[in-house]
Formats: structure tokens, C-alpha cells, sequence
């Protein structure tokens, strides 16, 4: 029998902010750029009573919660957090997924006849909580879909199981927006139809879903009907992708080279977003004429933000390049990935911002992930060819201001 475990470390940020600033709990805390524009990265469940949410826009949050204490955040110490409960989890369980920087999933399957899963579920609870000092919650089901719903019901700091057989009947109730993949588009189209809750949905056609949302409509059936039969990937590290350009001819061009470096980044950053994954560390690759090659990698805040990934970029390129010597090939890498979309660049951005890179992406992937860029990488084709070429199309320029 499945046993799926999906743990959430709650209000992460905020949670260790209290650790270092034992002041602030209690208190309504909301974190990202204090400006009118910003958006919120993380708030407290203080500041959720008053309505506010992640990924709202900082204005309208401070409106609902004048009281609330805004905190800039400190994406490195998160990180470092997070890799801590990562370390915990992988010396206690066999199979885990890291979903998001605070997210988890554990395949306890096969434990029943042995430990049981739940027992092993709040030992791994109680273990994080004592070594970390970090609140979590928890859900457990037969499925990823059902037990993440579980654990939005356990939050604050709790554990819930749901029983096999009992899938449906406990998800009917709630409303549609619960299954996870139902954004605010989607959850608008079923709204005006009168598809208000989870129950309705189960009942309505699966063909009827394919034509109202495609491919994902019967995906989104399924889940409504508590069957997701997705298994829990083993996460590792070190994943990461990365990309790298020979030249025919040995080049000294400085100003190509950056070009190049920044059109890499970009659909590197690109492919971060369309796969919903973050970078915490990136990394520069150069190897010159006589083949001696050189690398350079940094750790960042999780991101996948063209705007806060491309100055690291030319800052290691400046570090790596050697003016005596040609350059043969040059390459950019991404690693330490997980899951999370815009989890934390929040940090960063403006509203304005995010609306953009939400702007540029549909445009990539309706016409092809060449055909917006910076103006500083078109010249970078005359040196390196890349990935998924223009085709003959005009690409759409974008300014090399601050996104």
C-alpha cells in the first residue's frame, strides 16, 4: 500500500526570522521589498488573519495590516535553513522528494508491516522541530494530490492522515481552489460555470473537462477524485542545467562574449521558470585556445530572475578572464535546483517586475524561447550559435534597463 508523506515547513521565512529574532513572535510579520510596488515573499499567520497572502502586492497587504512589521529577508539564511531540514530528511528516510525550498515528499510505502507510517511521519516531525527549531506540518495519504491538501489542514504545526478509501468523500467539501494546479485562471473558468466546489467537479464528464482545459482538464479530474498515481522522485543535489559554446574561430571579443553570457543566462532562466525551478547556485565555465579550462561558481539566494542571475553571471566572467589569451569556448551553469517557481524572488521584485517576466515567457513559449531577449545578446549569435535558433523570425528586443 502507498504511504505518501507531503511535509511543509510552515511560514518558512518568517519562521526564521523568529529564531534569530525571538521579538517578533506573536507579531504580525510580513517579508519582501518594503516599497509600494514590491510584492509579499512570506507572511506570519498573524498578518493571514487580516487577509494577507504570499505574492500580493506589498501596498494592498500594509492597507489590510498597517501593524504588521516588514522585513527585507534574508534569502541566505533561508537557504541555509532549508538545506539543514534537507540533511535531517535525507538521513532518516530511504526515497524523498524536495518539492520547494520548504516543501517535501516521502515515500513511507511498505513501512506499515514494520514502524507504520505515521509513527515514522511524526518522529521526522518531532526530529526537524528539535534539531532546527522550525515548525512544520504534515499530511499522509495514498497520494502526493490528497496528502498536500491534508497538510494545508494540519497548519499550523500539525499532522493529518487520511484513511485509504476516504479520498473523494474528504475532498469533496472544499473548495475548488485546494487542488493544487488550480490557479486563478482555471479556478475563474470553473467559477462562472458554477463549479464552486471540489464535489461538482468530481461529478461533471472528464471528457467535458479535456475540452475546457485541454490536456490538463483530465489531469485536474483525477485529482479532484483523490487519484494521482505521480511517484515521489528522488532528489538530488546536484542536479542542474547548463549550456556551453565552442567558437570556430578563437575569440578576444569582450563585449561578444558578454553578450553571448547574457543570452545563455537568459534562456537558462527561461527554462528555470517554464520547469517551476529555482537556482541557488550558478557558474561560469571558460576554456581558452590552448584548452586549459577554468570555472567559477557562486551560491545565491533561490532564484530564477534574469535580473538578479545575470550580474553574478559577469561578475565570475570578469574574475575568470584572462586578457592574454583567446577564448575557445565559454558555458553557463545552473545547480542545487528545486522546485518553487517565484517561491523567493520576491525578495527583488517589483509586481511590475514579475508581470513582465510573465509577459516575456508567454511569449517564448508560444513563438519560441529566442524570441525576446536583451538587447546586449544579439550579437552573440555572429559567435555562437544557439539553442532553438530564430528560424528567420525577428526577435523582440528588450532594454537593457533594470526588469
Amino acid at each position: 500500500m502507498r504511504n505518501i508523506l507531503h511535509l511543509d515547513l510552515d511560514s518558512f521565512f518568517v519562521s526564521v526570522e523568529r529564531l534569530a529574532h525571538p521579538e517578533l513572535n506573536g507579531k504580525p510579520i510580513l517579508i519582501g521589498s518594503d516599497s509600494d510596488r514590491g510584492v509579499v515573499a512570506s507572511c506570519s499567520y498573524e498578518a493571514r488573519a487580516f487577509g494577507v497572502r504570499s505574492a500580493m502586492p506589498m501596498r494592498t497587504a500594509k492597507q489590510l495590516c498597517p501593524e504588521a512589521i516588514i522585513l527585507r529577508g534574508n534569502s541566505g539564511a533561508y537557504m541555509k535553513k532549508s538545506d539543514e531540514v534537507t540533511e535531517i530528511i535525507r538521513e532518516k528516510v530511504p526515497l524523498f522528494e524536495k518539492s520547494s525550498v520548504d516543501e517535501f515528499y516521502v515515500d513511507f510505502s511498505g513501512t506499515e508491516k514494520f514502524f507504520g507510517a505515521m509513527k515514522l511521519a511524526t518522529e521526522l516531525k518531532r526530529s526537524i522541530e528539535k534539531e532546527t527549531g522550525l515548525p512544520n506540518s504534515f499530511g499522509l495519504s495514498i497520494n502526493k494530490t490528497v496528502s498536500k491538501v491534508a497538510t494545508d489542514d494540519a497548519k499550523p504545526n500539525g499532522q493529518k492522515r487520511i484513511e485509504r478509501g476516504t479520498e473523494k468523500p474528504y475532498l469533496a467539501p472544499k473548495p475548488i481552489e485546494a487542488i493544487p494546479g488550480v490557479g486563478e485562471k482555471t479556478a475563474h473558468l470553473l467559477r462562472s460555470m458554477g463549479v464552486m466546489k471540489i464535489a461538482t467537479m468530481q461529478e461533471l464528464p472528464i471528457d467535458l473537462m479535456q475540452r475546457l482545459l485541454g490536456e490538463h482538464g483530465p489531469v485536474l479530474w483525477r485529482k479532484a477524485n483523490g487519484i494521482d498515481d505521480s511517484p515521489v522522485i528522488a532528489w538530488h543535489e546536484r542536479k542542474s542545467i547548463s549550456t556551453e559554446r565552442t567558437f570556430e574561430r578563437d575569440t578576444i571579443d569582450v563585449v561578444k562574449l558578454k553578450g553571448l553570457l547574457t543570452a545563455m543566462a537568459e534562456n537558462l532562466a527561461f527554462q528555470l521558470r517554464k520547469g517551476q525551478k529555482l537556482t541557488s547556485c550558478v557558474a561560469v565555465k571558460v576554456r581558452y585556445a590552448d584548452f586549459e579550462t577554468h570555472t567559477q561558481q557562486q551560491r545565491i539566494g533561490y532564484t530564477a530572475c534574469d535580473h538578479i542571475i545575470l550580474p553574478v553571471i559577469h561578475e565570475l566572467f570578469r574574475k575568470l578572464y584572462d586578457r592574454r589569451q583567446r577564448i575557445r569556448l565559454i558555458g553557463v551553469r545552473f545547480s542545487h535546483l528545486v522546485g518553487g517557481g517565484h517561491q523567493m524572488d520576491a525578495f527583488t521584485d517589483t509586481q511590475e517586475a514579475m508581470n513582465l517576466y510573465q509577459a516575456m515567457d508567454k511569449v517564448r513559449k508560444r513563438f519560441g524561447d529566442r524570441m525576446v531577449m536583451r538587447a546586449s545578446g544579439m550579437d552573440a549569435r555572429s559567435i555562437g550559435r544557439m539553442d532553438n535558433p530564430f528560424d528567420g523570425q525577428a526577435p523582440v528586443l528588450l532594454a537593457n534597463r533594470r526588469t
